[in-house]
């Protein structure tokens, strides 16, 4: 049985001083800011991303170190846990995205999603995971998105809805898994966020006013907006919390 932690002011609570975190797919957008996020509130930080130059950029920006990692690799997500040292918070934030017809989209294009999105994720969980129930705590939280409550339209892309179900739902099982061994596991479910990809689709205008309009706050997120709630998650402020996915979303999925 877990214990709550010891008696602290509020804002001691989501200090996350002394601790060490690892957040997949932080180069750029989201998973930067919240990297960023996490190393204001104290963290040591390690970036984690496919693309060496442009993450071991973003680390020095913040005064994060890198670690190269192709998360679909499993083989290699258990040679980067096996040599780093005992990890607090892993946060999964690696993610593709593939809009394309469901009648016509290629094998390729499908597992692709699949692959970052879901088995990259459980092979992060279950390695660093491993770490966590050795040393008896630890809090992981996952990038979902409303996708995984809602499908989206007009855009296609009933691969990438299908992987953000899937991120939801293995948040559940391993909360419940792994709740009375000291690890709590959630997710963050965010909506349309101002990252490169989701710019990109505000260049096709039947996308963008659909967005906008179903959406009540009538506006994308910044990625900035997104990291204060996986902060929340990851620390002691959430010490009650898991198996739970907190949505961002500006209300999109209130409609």
């Amino acid at each position: 049985m877990t214990k709550a932690p010891e008696s602290a002011s509020i804002l001691d609570l989501f200090k996350l001083s002394g601790k060490t975190a690892l957040v997949t797919g932080a180069a750029q957008g989201i998973g930067f800011e919240i990297a960023r996020a996490l190393r204001e509130a104290g963290a040591a930080v390690i970036i984690a991303d496919l693309n060496p130059a442009v993450g071991e950029e973003a680390a020095s920006k913040i005064g994060a170190t890198f670690e190269a990692l192709d998360v679909t690799d499993a083989a290699a997500v258990r040679v980067l846990a096996a040599r780093l040292d005992a990890l607090d918070i892993l946060v999964n934030n690696a993610g593709i995205v593939r809009n394309v017809p469901s009648e016509t989209i290629s094998d390729a294009d499908w597992e692709v999603v699949m692959s970052v999105n879901v088995n990259g994720l459980f092979w992060c969980c279950r390695e660093f995971g491993r770490k966590m129930l050795d040393a008896g705590k630890g809090s992981i939280v996952s990038t979902a998105s409303m996708s995984g409550l809602i499908s989206n339209h007009p855009q296609p892309q009933s691969g990438y809805n299908a992987s953000k179900a899937a991120v939801i739902q293995l948040t559940r099982s391993l909360a419940g898994e792994w709740a009375s061994r000291g690890v709590r596991v959630n997710s963050v479910a965010p909506g349309y966020t101002a990252t490169p990809m989701t710019l990109l689709g505000l260049e096709t205008p039947e996308w963008r006013e659909t967005w906008l309009k179903e959406t009540p706050m009538g506006r994308l997120a910044e990625p900035r907006e997104i990291a204060p709630a996986v902060v929340y998650l990851a620390s002691d402020a959430a010490s009650f919390v898991t198996g739970h996915t907190l949505v961002v979303d500006g209300g999109y999925t209130v409609w």
